[in-house]
């Protein structure tokens, strides 16, 4: 073998350098001029890319109609974006002493993430639930499990996220009305949110528990209620960041959330509600992945496609109503179990682009989330990201620093056309509604989840650690990883079955029926549900009521009978 095929150093031992290797990698350069949603990029932008488009009809200042460099004028200057960590771990209890936890370390809101058992809208003692609970998320069968997961968190001064997705979100948003009544609280008052988007949530594993038109009355009757009763709160935190979990382009995301949306308005608007009486707490949960430029003009085209979608298809008058209000999560699909630690870089990365993008509530993920829940370790870890964001980096200074970007300013442009397109297509299959029931969309999302595992197969995308610098298999987690006490869950059944035996009959009943009643009379079921709850019915029960009134099983796996038949 010539030197100039090898090297040898003798660095603690002799090593062999293969020079020609070392040659190909100093001159590489990258294999695509493509985003990674596919759009082709060129070589240069120039003033020529931007030449004609009018700067306050397309564009516009920061807080100036469409809104497209931010809702508010001085953005981050005014107040930085709400710092949040998702929990939901073991036991309402042990969830709230992790929420806890991230707020001591300079969180400045408070998210709770549901379990699958939970969104299915089971209880924790259901045959099937009893393996899980506590496992993805916090289980809340009752009252109980709500006030265990409120504690002494002061309702009226924290900004709480309640992230239930499914059908299930009514029964979370009655637990959570009733348990602020119980401590004396003006709920006109309360700040928050609830995610309550169950139409999207048949794509993440939960369709029985997500029909359609079940999820289009519960998901209004949350965004209804809170309309006239809790006008603060902001009613749905529709999910644009499952969709992108799928597979999905950027532009795609953009168009099937604002298709999914749409069903929402016009239900809404077909109960009188007038658009300014509810769009201005109308928000929206995105994904930020890990392609840094697309990720900052997808936001950027999304404000401006929300404002004039608002503005010009329902006639709203309000600024605030075409304002796009969104929250971030960085992608959880772009983290990979190999080589953990890089997940850390690409979780920063796509915090940056967030928060470059105008964000206003942002969740890092952990780095450890391909192999278990977030440990305390990983969830300190998020949020120290964002803390370093905010305070070291100086990306708040300046509202939209990258607006005028030719490249930015054309990228924009190129995702804001190529989501029309696909509007345009779920338009022609007869909206939205049409595209789920006929599966025309499940189709769409299949599709593209195999065309992406493709790149990544063939080597067009390219992931370090995985098709690219691989390294030999690690054999554990750096920072640990998270365990759930199997004693938590045992504990969570055995008090559900105690509640179950103690309440009262009479008066449950008595509340389940006026629920029946109000379900099949076509009323709002919200305030039916919070009296259920005062009551001491559980999630399974409020929902199977409704289920059973619009033709559906009272349990969605089949399995459990009503004990009010």
């Amino acid at each position: 073998m010539s030197q100039a095929q090898t090297i040898k150093k003798d660095i603690d031992g002799t090593c062999d350098v293969n020079w020609d290797d070392y040659l190909k990698s100093y001159y590489e350069k990258p294999q695509s001029s493509k985003t990674w949603s596919g759009h082709e990029m060129k070589e240069l932008y120039t003033p020529d890319d931007l030449a004609a488009k009018d700067y306050k009809t397309e564009i516009g200042d920061a807080g100036d109609f469409p809104f497209t460099r931010g809702i508010h004028r001085n953005m981050f200057r005014g107040r930085y974006w709400t710092r949040r960590e998702v929990v939901g771990i073991g036991s309402p209890a042990d969830t709230h002493d992790r929420a806890a936890f991230c707020f001591e370390q300079g969180g400045t809101g408070l998210n709770t993430i549901a379990d699958v058992t939970y969104e299915m809208g089971l209880d924790a003692d259901h045959p099937w639930a009893q393996s899980e609970v506590g496992l993805t998320g916090v289980n809340i069968t009752s009252i109980k499990d709500m006030e265990t997961l409120v504690g002494d968190i002061p309702l009226d001064k924290v900004s709480w996220s309640l992230i239930t997705a499914s059908t299930a979100a009514a029964a979370t948003m009655a637990q959570y009305v009733a348990v602020a009544q119980q401590k004396n609280y003006d709920i006109s008052c309360l700040r928050g949110s609830i995610q309550n988007d169950p139409i999207h949530f048949r794509y993440c594993g939960f369709r029985p528990a997500c029909p359609l038109d079940l999820s289009i009355k519960l998901g209004a009757d949350v965004m209804e209620y809170c309309t006239r009763n809790m006008p603060k709160f902001y009613y749905t935190t529709l999910n644009m960041y499952d969709l992108r979990e799928q597979g999905i382009t950027a532009h795609q995301e953009v168009a099937y959330g604002f298709g999914i949306a749409m069903c929402y308005i016009e239900e809404l608007l077909k109960r009188g509600l007038h658009i300014d009486d509810f769009a201005p707490r109308f928000t929206f949960y995105v994904s930020c992945h890990v392609d840094f430029f697309e990720e900052i003009a997808k936001i950027r085209a999304a404000r401006r496609m929300w404002a004039k979608l608002l503005k010009e298809k329902y006639g709203a008058k309000d600024p605030r109503s075409m304002q796009f209000r969104f929250a971030v999560h960085t992608a959880g699909c772009s983290l990979v179990p190999q080589q953990p630690l890089n997940n850390i870089v690409r979780i920063a990365y796509e915090a940056l682009a967030a928060v470059l993008g105008g964000v206003q509530s942002l969740h890092c993920c952990s780095y450890d989330e391909p192999m278990c829940l977030p440990t305390e370790k990983g969830h300190l870890q998020a949020l120290r990201t964002q803390q370093i964001l905010a305070y070291e980096t100086g990306v708040t200074n300046v509202a939209d620093p990258l607006g005028g970007s030719y490249f930015v300013e054309s990228l924009t442009d190129k995702i804001e056309e190529e989501a029309l397109k696909c509007m345009k297509e779920v338009e022609d299959v007869g909206g939205m509604a049409e595209a789920i029931r006929t599966e025309w969309l499940d189709r769409k999302f299949e599709s593209e989840a195999v065309l992406r595992q493709k790149e990544v197969d063939g080597g067009d995308k390219l992931i370090v650690g995985v098709n690219i610098f691989n390294a030999d298999a690690e054999t554990k987690t750096p920072l640990g990883v998270q365990r759930i006490s199997e004693q938590s869950a045992l504990k969570q059944i055995s008090e559900v079955q105690d509640l179950k035996r103690t309440r009262n009959a009479t008066t449950l009943r008595e509340t389940i029926e006026r629920l029946r009643e109000d379900a099949a009379g076509g009323k709002n079921t919200i305030p039916a549900m919070i009296e259920a709850t005062k009551a001491r019915a559980t999630t399974a029960e409020l929902l199977g009521t409704v289920r059973q009134v619009m033709g559906y099983s009272y349990d969605p796996m089949q399995i459990v009978e009503s004990p009010f038949n």
